[in-house]
């Protein structure tokens, strides 16, 4: 089954994001004082009008089922939050090639010795990894990666000191991996890579309102394209090796009750396989969240960057992505319903064939909701759309245009 095309930056963070204020929590287990456990397990059924994502669609459909269990912990100066999944999706037509199973962790720690407006120090750790199944999601768990089996890791940290009530400074870092499950039976080559950025940031804030943000990065990568797999193993010479640099400058709120926001614009270079390519240009970073009320929140979210072509060898694309969710709460905080739309273009900067300096631009909608029965059970289903359309190179009007239609329901068992 072919499955190689490219997907949204994430609505899912921000529907969930809008959403989080508005759903209740369901009691959970107390360990202690200070640590709360969230056992629950979904069961849902999806129908999908195109499972490969690809212009030649075949519909199908699928049941999974989902055992989860999120943690919560707190104390005077520590706040950490943490998840571990597991999910098995089990195709009514395809089993023997797509039924599959996933799993997943993530834990984000958060440490502080004042509050934010008073001298002190502030520590932020968070990773991420995932084993994720082609089906997981039309937009693809973050933005990144192809709708195929892969793994994803994600590490950062953030350590700020906060030198007065007007001025901060932190020291930041990134780890990112990608790697594809290339079985060339089923598919065509997909190139995963591994990033390691290192950082800064300078804040000025000279209201309680307003802060006036510096921030400088540099990046290293490895492309996973020490050969080239289409053109049966032939290496044509480019260095898997990159690197980059970003200079972002902006403002950002520093204390409100209702509204945060975040908007740095700037610089950035990337230098592809130790010199063969060398692309320069304005990059951005957008965020944004207002709770407009206490039943109703948006968040948008919007960046640029330049990063490996996943789909060809010995290329370099720049990203531009913008998300924006909405989450409002009905009938005493029972119901709860999501809307999010995304968008996102990947276009090829250099490509070492022709071919494949292509332009993509994919819309993804979704629109969810969520009936609370009582506290141990609640009722959920969505609808998801998303068109995908290329041009330029030599795939314009092939497999990367497609439609696809998904619709979900099912059920969740808490404690």
């Amino acid at each position: 089954m072919k499955t190689s095309k490219l997907i949204v930056l994430s609505a899912i963070a921000v529907a969930s994001a809008a959403q989080a204020d508005v759903m209740d929590r369901p009691s959970g287990i107390a360990i202690g004082e200070r640590m709360t456990l969230y056992p629950y397990v979904g069961f849902n059924y999806t129908y999908d009008s195109n499972i490969d994502s690809s212009k030649h669609s075949k519909s199908g459909s699928q049941w999974v089922v989902s055992p989860t269990v999120d943690l919560n912990y707190l104390d005077e100066n520590w706040s950490v939050t943490g998840r571990a999944y597991y999910q098995y999706h089990a195709y009514h037509k395809y089993a023997s090639q797509l039924n599959s199973y996933s799993y997943g962790e993530n834990i984000s720690a958060k440490w502080a010795n004042s509050s934010a407006s008073e001298k002190g120090w502030s520590l932020i750790i968070d990773e991420d990894y995932r084993q994720i199944s082609q089906d997981d999601d039309m937009t693809s768990s973050g933005g990144r990666g192809i709708g195929r089996d892969r793994q994803e890791f994600t590490a950062n940290g953030a350590l700020e000191r906060r030198l007065n009530a007007y001025t901060r400074i932190a020291a930041m870092g990134n780890y990112y991996l990608l790697d594809y499950d290339n079985d060339t039976d089923k598919y065509a080559p997909l190139y995963g890579w591994k990033r390691t950025v290192a950082g800064g940031e300078v804040g000025f804030a000279p209201s309680p309102w307003t802060e006036f943000v510096l921030h400088g990065n540099y990046q290293w990568y490895k492309q996973d394209n020490d050969y080239d797999r289409i053109n049966g193993g032939n290496d044509r010479g480019v260095s898997s090796e990159s690197k980059g640099w970003s200079i972002l400058v902006g403002i950002a709120t520093r204390a409100t009750e209702r509204i945060d926001y975040r908007l740095l614009g700037g610089w950035s270079r990337f230098e592809y396989g130790s010199g063969t390519k060398d692309s320069n240009g304005f990059t951005y970073q957008l965020s944004t969240k207002w709770k407009i009320s206490d039943t109703l929140s948006l968040m948008a979210l919007g960046s640029s960057y330049y990063q490996p072509s996943e789909t060809q060898y010995a290329s370099v694309i720049k990203v531009h992505s913008a998300s924006v969710g909405v989450g409002k709460s009905f009938v005493q905080g029972k119901v709860s319903g999501t809307f999010d739309i995304s968008y996102r273009n990947e276009s090829h900067e250099y490509s070492s064939g022709a071919a494949g300096e292509y332009d993509t631009d994919i819309w993804t909608t979704r629109l969810g909701l969520n009936y609370c029965l009582n506290r141990f059970v609640s009722l959920f289903g969505s609808v998801e759309y998303q068109t995908s359309e290329t041009s330029g190179g030599n795939v314009s009007g092939h497999y990367y245009d497609y439609d696809r239609f998904r619709g979900t329901v099912g059920f969740r068992l808490t404690y």
